[in-house]
């Protein structure tokens, strides 16, 4: 009786071969997903151009418009960049808008205790705000100076104080040429305090004059009929 042959390769497993076509398929669809996440977008279109029977392909052009910055933003950075080397962080802050530049500065470092008689740190603060506000071309965005003097409910007279403060810092921005006409002087006395919490070293920060350069819109030459925004 005759003997059978021995294989010489065992033949594989049915689902061995199911197997290697899902991973062929799986390899191919992540080669696919590669591809389309890297596609050259101006070949790819070049490439549709042929089938839509165009002459010649004519990529897109993209121009990338620089971000408009608000005028008041240039100004804060332009003080910002001038008191930050006389004062010190916690002596002043900055606050912006589309419509007004805010510098508060407090009475720590702008008054001497219990008077309305500056500092030399704070004449040297307010030299560098009256060249911030020299250098501005008022052509092309007027500007109205509102200063505000606010002390806090223990100091006695807080209205005189806070008038007197307010009257002090911009007569000396006056004295240092800019016009006078700008101005506008308020003191609110103790009644807008910024820290109400019982706590001496915060409302201590409630003495404090704000400065506030408020933009006006220039009126148009030809144009009687617009007229400037107040804020």
């Amino acid at each position: 009786m005759a003997r059978k042959k021995k294989q010489e390769c065992p033949s594989i497993p049915g689902w061995l071969v199911s197997f290697g076509d899902l991973m062929s398929l799986l390899l191919t669809f992540f080669i696919l997903l590669y591809a389309m996440s890297t596609v050259d977008v101006t070949k790819a279109l070049k490439f549709l151009s042929y089938f839509q029977g165009e002459p010649k392909f004519k990529p897109f052009q993209v121009s990338v418009v620089p971000p408009i910055v608000p005028f008041s933003t240039n100004v804060a950075k332009k003080i910002r960049k001038r008191l930050q080397k006389i004062l010190p962080p916690h002596a002043y802050q900055l606050s912006v808008t589309t419509r007004y530049v805010m510098i508060r500065i407090f009475n720590d470092i702008l008054f001497e205790d219990d008077s309305d008689r500056l500092t030399p740190e704070a004449k040297k603060a307010l030299d560098e705000i009256a060249k911030t506000i020299k250098s501005l071309d008022l052509k092309k965005q007027k500007i109205h100076i509102r200063v505000e003097g606010h002390v806090s409910s223990d100091v006695e007279n807080p209205w005189e104080l806070s008038i007197k403060r307010a009257e002090r810092v911009a007569f000396y921005l006056m004295e240092k040429g800019i016009d006078p006409s700008l101005f506008y002087i308020s003191g609110y006395g103790d009644t807008r305090p910024i820290y109400t919490w019982n706590n001496p070293l915060l409302t201590r920060r409630n003495n404090r004059v704000e400065i506030y350069l408020e933009i006006e819109d220039v009126v148009e030459e030809g144009n009687s009929s617009s007229k400037p925004r107040r804020f």
